[in-house]
């Protein structure tokens, strides 16, 4: 798992914002994967509906009060400013919505959601975000993380994975923290004190109200 870097986040806006700053730092698209719930609908057929990602509008860092992401000022057309998240350009541009059967909607972008999508191919269950497990094990994530990420999802969380970027290890992990993102280790130990054992395909998939009752939940639970 040296060379990939996977990080949950609880709302859709932190995980948009941070793949914004990935690109603005120079991860080429090809090395960044997006996949989460769209349970809330903050992506529909005209793109990214920003009155609905505002609700989630937590990840913005402006010390100096200009109304912008101070971590990308001066990051170059296409960054994230003003609150707003980029969606034209990069990655953003390619989401696309897909239903999951019980999972409910997801919007991916990336090398994941291919490989996850192909790996899904003539699957009874589990669609796209059971196929994700095989993508995370195959490029050396443990099977126990990869089953936490796609419970995430389920939950109505987003997934960020970057791939190839070795060297730069510990400046994404910074990065990505900064955003509110939570491992597999951390959000691991909260599914499981609530009983769960893995990820289940057959699971139901939450509605708006339970979703948001999960973060509250999760952003509580203390070891």
């Amino acid at each position: 798992m040296a060379d990939t870097i996977v990080r949950l986040f609880d709302r859709p806006a932190d995980a948009l914002r941070a793949v914004d700053r990935l690109e603005a730092m120079g991860i080429k698209d090809k090395d960044i994967s997006l996949v989460a719930n769209n349970r809330e609908e903050w992506y529909g057929d005209d793109g990214l509906r920003h009155d609905r990602l505002q609700a989630h509008n937590r990840g913005i860092k402006d010390d100096d009060r200009d109304g912008k992401d101070d971590r990308l000022e001066g990051a170059g057309d296409g960054a994230t400013t003003g609150g707003l998240i980029g969606g034209g350009v990069g990655l953003l541009a390619g989401l696309g919505m897909l239903a999951v059967p019980g999972l409910g909607p997801v919007v991916a972008a990336g090398w994941l959601a291919s490989t996850a999508a192909g790996a899904a191919v003539g699957a009874a269950t589990g669609g796209i975000v059971g196929g994700i497990v095989g993508a995370l094990t195959h490029e050396g994530v443990p099977e126990k993380d990869a089953q936490v990420y796609a419970e995430s999802i389920r939950r109505g969380g987003s997934v960020v994975v970057v791939r190839n970027q070795k060297d730069r290890r510990a400046e994404i992990e910074a990065t990505l923290s900064d955003y509110n993102s939570t491992d597999a280790g951390q959000r691991g130990d909260y599914y499981r004190s609530g009983g769960w054992n893995g990820y289940d395909a057959s699971a139901p998939d939450l509605d708006a109200v339970q979703i948001e009752a999960e973060r509250v939940n999760a952003g509580a639970y203390r070891p």
